[in-house]
């Protein structure tokens, strides 16, 4: 069964674009990356999957269930995490957390409590006394206290310090090995190409890639970092040129015997190739609308 499936998913706001022909799906018990910066759909397509607004067209279900006939069903076993949490100032953490879970109708009190302890969150403080990355680990344990079998997490980490992070990234990791899906939207690439195995990339509302992390990062291109000289020498596909005191780098998508042939005519002092990270090859997505090779 897939978690998440979406069929021509399509969400105006009067004339504005949201999503685009949305077709996605992911499976049950994945990790999976949802990517793309602020403004690219990723939110949209979260509100839709959970009811939250109604698409202009198309269809979504979640963990099998149409998400406009059982939405009570399918919210029952979602964690929700969104982007901006907002909740009561005047109460206290531990209140808080046992009013999320009385909404459920289940007692969270001792997965709550491990969640707390995990996230070092203090559930004795008042929420309008918490700094932004201590509500963000409220909403944290609000999402996973009742242990759901589909994680839906919207910028999860932003506010968060390192060492939660890590801890936060730790937590998902053992409830995706229980086999819960964990759907992860980010802009974040280095969380994504750490703990996802599939991702989509979205751009202006259409999605523009789907695939294995591994199979989204290969590509042809190469990281090209000469020292000992300040400009680019006279290369084909050569992109994405920058540049210091005393040296110069750029990714090179030709022939690699062209470069070398080329270089060997050069004085350098040093030469590093490299295969270029998951941002860079997000970059050409967005900036191309290509497929990265």
């Amino acid at each position: 069964m897939n978690a998440i499936q979406t069929e021509n998913l399509t969400k105006h706001y009067g004339k504005a674009r949201g999503i685009i022909n949305l077709n996605l799906t992911v499976e049950e018990g994945e990790f999976f990356g949802f990517i793309g910066p602020n403004g690219a759909g990723k939110s949209t397509t979260i509100r839709c999957l959970l009811g939250l607004i109604q698409p202009s067209s198309g269809t979504a279900q979640v963990l099998g269930k149409p998400v406009d006939r059982d939405l009570p069903a399918i919210l029952r076993e979602v964690g929700y995490l969104p982007a901006e949490a907002q909740f009561y100032s005047g109460m206290r953490v531990r209140d808080l957390l046992r009013y999320a879970a009385d909404l459920r109708k289940t007692d969270c009190r001792a997965e709550a409590a491990k969640l707390c302890e995990r996230l070092q969150l203090d559930v004795s403080r008042k929420i309008g006394e918490l700094s932004l990355g201590n509500r963000k680990k409220v909403a944290i344990v609000c999402a996973l206290q009742h242990r759901p079998r589909l994680c839906i997490l919207d910028e999860p980490t932003s506010g968060l310090d390192p060492l939660i992070q890590r801890e936060f990234f730790a937590l998902l990791e053992e409830r995706s090995r229980e086999g819960a899906t964990i759907f992860l939207s980010s802009h974040v690439l280095s969380e994504i190409q750490r703990h996802c195995t599939r991702a989509a990339i979205i751009r202006e509302g259409r999605l523009i890639a789907c695939d294995r992390v591994e199979a989204l990062a290969q590509t042809s291109a190469r990281r090209v970092t000469l020292h000992g000289m300040t400009a680019v020498p006279d290369l084909p596909e050569v992109r994405d040129v920058s540049q210091t005191a005393d040296s110069v780098s750029f990714l090179y998508g030709g022939d690699i015997n062209e470069l070398v042939r080329r270089l060997a005519a050069l004085r350098l002092t040093d030469l590093t190739i490299s295969e270029p990270d998951l941002e860079e090859i997000f970059l050409h997505y967005y900036q191309e609308g290509g497929n990265g090779k």
